[in-house]
């Protein structure tokens, strides 16, 4: 063996982390904070300030100044003039769409990519998806579906060289998969128990909402994804106002959030329809049809419980599956929930916020993988 050969093998050296720019590093830190702050940029550079003093986070070349001055170059911030009549600095748009990324990124991490609003079903036909399989033709299906390859080489074996012609019996097409799209609301509770107990809940609820959001947004294009928040009562808010997102002195009317979530899923087209609801608490909150408010957070009532498994029972009748994230681990609050999830057929999660992300996106993924009736 010559001596001047090397053989292959590993090599094991010490980690080193990619190069960051002062401002990238900063931007990391900055995004998080933003979302904690829900878009108040004053708040977030405050922060950043005090955590740049324990973590030395700038260098003597690179201020936190000089960080603000690249926001404003790079467009991710601009000065605006504030109700008050003050000069105030606002988010942009860019801004947010980096918190959406980011949120995506720190959730699911390395997802991987997909054709985009390509959503497999198991039923097949004669429809759009290769899946690379064949078989024998039927009379009815599409001659474009017709793979003369796999015909040409059954004809050779069937009938060989000598007598070499091609048959109905020969022919094979490729096997396709129906394509559906899905419709999915997601419903955030923001009433003030989101934020008691010293533990912020409202922050990885807009996570998981920004993350879904990205990945419809990139990865499904013609799915559809509307958010909803629910507290005293229930409003749609927009993909792009996820940020800013707060809780408020609110109870929990959980039938209005159904309502609202029914009402917008019915005038969508998809055949896949569900809802996703985010909720730490108890239902504790109806509002009557004289426009007053029926509250009791002393326990469950029996009237509001009664009306949200009506509701769920609704959903049922229009197919639309109801799946619960319940940030909470009372007992008589899961048997609530266990009730709930009976009366529409649908699916319970009791979890703590750290896999929260992750078991929104399995729901997710699994869903539309098939038809939902």
């Amino acid at each position: 063996m010559n001596r001047n050969d090397v053989s292959s093998g590993f090599i094991f050296k010490t980690y080193k982390k990619p190069y960051q720019s002062p401002f990238e590093v900063l931007f990391e830190v900055f995004k998080e904070l933003i979302t904690h702050t829900s878009g108040d940029f004053d708040e977030a550079i405050d922060w950043l300030r005090q955590l740049d003093k324990e973590y030395e986070l700038t260098t003597p070349d690179y201020s936190i100044e000089d960080f603000i001055e690249d926001l404003k170059a790079k467009g991710y911030i601009q000065e605006r003039v504030k109700p008050d009549g003050k000069n105030g600095i606002e988010i942009t748009s860019k801004t947010e769409k980096a918190i959406r990324q980011r949120a995506l990124k720190q959730i699911f991490g390395k997802m991987r990519k997909g054709a985009s609003g390509n959503h497999k079903t198991k039923h097949t036909g004669n429809t759009q998806d290769s899946t690379e399989d064949f078989r024998n033709y039927q009379y009815g299906d599409a001659l474009d579906k017709i793979s003369m390859t796999e015909s040409l080489r059954n004809a050779q074996i069937n009938h060989g060289l000598d007598d070499f012609h091609l048959s109905e019996d020969d022919l094979v097409v490729e096997e396709s998969n129906h394509k559906s799209q899905m419709s999915t609301v997601l419903m955030i509770d923001i009433s003030h128990s989101m934020i008691l107990y010293g533990e912020d809940r409202i922050t990885p609820a807009k996570k998981v909402a920004m993350a879904l959001a990205e990945l419809i947004l990139t990865q499904y294009p013609k799915d559809s994804l509307d958010v909803i928040v629910f507290g005293n009562d229930a409003w749609p808010i927009k993909i792009k106002d996820l940020p800013y997102l707060q809780v408020g002195p609110f109870h929990t009317n959980t039938v209005a959030g159904l309502q609202l979530a029914m009402d917008i899923l019915r005038r969508k087209r998809n055949a896949n329809k569900q809802i996703f609801m985010i909720t730490d608490g108890k239902p504790s909150c109806l509002r009557l049809p004289d426009g007053t408010y029926y509250k009791n957070s002393m326990g469950l009532d029996e009237y509001i419980t009664q009306r949200c498994y009506n509701m769920a029972a609704q959903a049922r009748k229009l197919n639309i599956p109801i799946t619960t994230f319940m940030i909470a681990s009372d007992p008589y609050l899961q048997q609530f929930v266990d009730e709930f999830s009976a009366s529409n057929q649908g699916k319970a999660y009791y979890t703590g916020l750290s896999g929260l992300g992750e078991m929104i996106f399995e729901d997710y993924e699994a869903n539309r993988k098939k038809r939902i009736r």
